[in-house]
């Protein structure tokens, strides 16, 4: 997808259902809400997926970007969790063995709970944005700048980009991201959850998002990394042990590379924490952890091709007054 050279953006974290840290963000950007639309005079938003799931106030967030977009005045490109929304939504193919493309097991349903829970007595919205997540395109090239939920690998976007220019899926591909072995099951797990790779021994860790985990998210732009620790790219830390072990053969052929030469990329997904900073020169996660009361993460981009850290803006999401509800 090509976008207009010359514009000034707003690239802006994973939102996670915290509506009115949003909306804080936005009015500290300068944009200002016209016509049921937030607008600025002349940069545009382009959020980085996973407007969903966790939040307080879902409906509203996605009712807000959703808004800009149709008005022009945001991208968004598509994150995970807007993929197990439409995967949990979807009958998988009979050669899969599933019923649906995200299996309706316990943990699947707790990732999605205070999504589906928020569109319980709103139907026709819940189809309607199941609908229009087919219009989020997995990446976003234009040309000096890139944007990806989780992972840039252009050995999986050229030839996804031969069969969908613009980077939008359809039913089809979504169905055949079923069978772990398609390339849309590639596609779908690389590009929007990145690198996982599986602890030894079956080891587990468990998040801060209280879920269990027998894999460990990794940095995919690593330069000659040696050992686990050095590809770990998760606020949970890996167990000492792990972390001093050499990266099999078999690990470091899963690993792609984004070199420094390549345009300025920006990500989301990971959980980061703490002051806002870039990961190197040309690259930046926007996803401070807005939901588990962190902040709610911006970058704005004009000219510059060597991003500049003091161009980070942020709102700090408020931990909650009472137990059991959110306050963002």
């Amino acid at each position: 997808m090509l976008l207009d050279p010359a514009r000034s953006y707003d690239l802006i974290g994973d939102v996670h259902g915290c509506g009115h840290s949003l909306e804080a963000l936005l009015e500290r950007l300068g944009y200002r809400r016209q016509g049921g639309v937030w607008r600025h005079p002349w940069r545009l938003a382009l959020f980085v997926g996973d407007i969903v799931d966790r939040g307080p106030r879902i409906r509203e967030a996605l009712h807000l970007v959703h808004g800009m977009v149709e008005a022009g005045q945001a991208l968004c490109v598509m994150g995970n969790h807007e993929y197990n929304l439409l995967g949990w939504s979807t009958e998988a193919p009979p050669e899969s063995g599933l019923q649906h493309v995200r299996e309706h097991t316990p943990r699947n349903e707790h990732l999605i709970h205070e999504t589906l829970t928020q569109f319980a007595n709103y139907p026709g919205d819940w189809q309607a944005f199941l609908d229009w997540f087919y219009e989020l395109p997995l990446f976003v090239d234009a040309g000096r700048f890139r944007v990806v939920h989780a992972c840039w690998d252009a050995s999986l976007i050229e030839p996804l980009r031969q069969q969908y220019p613009d980077g939008r899926i359809d039913e089809p591909f979504l169905k055949a991201s079923a069978l772990p072995d398609s390339f849309a099951h590639q596609v779908f797990e690389r590009l929007l959850r990145g690198i996982n790779m599986r602890l030894p021994h079956g080891m587990t860790l468990t998040g801060r998002d209280g879920l269990s985990r027998e894999t460990f998210r990794t940095k995919f732009w690593a330069d000659q990394p040696q050992t686990y620790g050095d590809i770990v790219f998760q606020p949970d830390p890996l167990p000492e042990p792990v972390a001093q072990m050499p990266i099999s053969p078999a690990h470091r052929t899963e690993l792609p590379s984004y070199g420094p030469e390549q345009p300025p990329l920006f990500v989301g997904h990971y959980w980061r924490h703490g002051q806002p900073t870039l990961i190197r020169p040309n690259l930046a996660c926007l996803d401070y952890s807005a939901v588990m009361f962190g902040k709610l993460v911006a970058y704005r981009l004009d000219q510059e091709t060597q991003l500049d850290p003091q161009k980070f803006a942020w709102v700090e999401v408020e931990r909650p007054e009472a137990p059991h509800e959110y306050s963002d």
